[in-house]
């Protein structure tokens, strides 16, 4: 890692997000991370179809579908289409908008970038990442999915999950958790979303320094449980 910059960091949104939708929901963390690490934002390659956006200049995005124009975390899919054209996007945006040295993926975009922690770990030389910060993250239930958790991911990571998350269900955070070796989990009250109160705030910012150690820390958020 280069000391005297800010590390930087490809963020991959959630299903039915885009790129700007990610970025103005993040306004927070990126304030929280101001001077430590920039959050780059890249959009899923495929439009969710069937919704009242898909016309706006923003329509929402999803990396891989596990049927036809629809995706849920829980399903088991025996045909997922899309996730090829998802690595694909996620290696040239490391080449051409690098460089990177870490992963943030929120919800399905974390489930994406454990699979590029997976590949990283194995030496693909496409994904040239340090770590991971994965929120809200879960494992695909695709058996064509299966081979990304055979092997222990030897690589960083920090996982936060939300104990009330109706959407991902925490047990799902932690059991992919599970599949890296010496995972960091953070967990906080609430839903589905990307928390940064003094807690977590402190949780990304010692988790980050392992990586920046050139940079020690202008100020010391608050102490809190994590």
């Amino acid at each position: 890692m280069s000391e005297g910059r800010p590390l930087r960091l490809l963020a991959l949104h959630g299903y039915r997000q885009s790129e700007r939708r990610f970025r103005q929901r993040t306004g927070a963390l990126r304030k929280a991370l101001r001077g430590r690490a920039e959050l780059v934002a890249l959009d899923a390659p495929h439009l969710v179809p069937g919704s009242e956006d898909e016309i706006s200049d923003d329509p929402p995005r999803g990396w891989w579908f596990s049927r036809p124009g629809a995706f849920e975390a829980s399903e088991a899919a025996d045909q997922p289409v899309g996730l090829e054209e998802s690595l694909e996007a996620v290696a040239r945006a490391l080449e051409e908008r690098g460089p990177f040295d870490g992963l943030l993926g929120f919800s399905q975009g974390a489930a994406l970038a454990a699979m590029v922690c997976a590949l990283r770990a194995r030496g693909d030389p496409r994904f040239p990442v340090a770590f991971a910060i994965l929120v809200a993250a879960f494992a695909s239930r695709a058996p064509a999915h299966e081979h990304f958790y055979r092997e222990p991911i030897a690589l960083p990571s920090l996982h936060v999950v939300g104990d009330a998350d109706a959407v991902i269900a925490a047990h799902l955070s932690t059991e992919l958790a599970r599949c890296f070796v010496e995972p960091v989990v953070v967990t906080h009250p609430g839903g589905h979303f990307v928390p940064v109160a003094a807690a977590q705030k402190e949780a990304y910012l010692r988790f980050l320094e392992r990586f920046c150690p050139g940079q020690g820390r202008a100020e010391q958020p608050g102490a809190g449980a994590v």
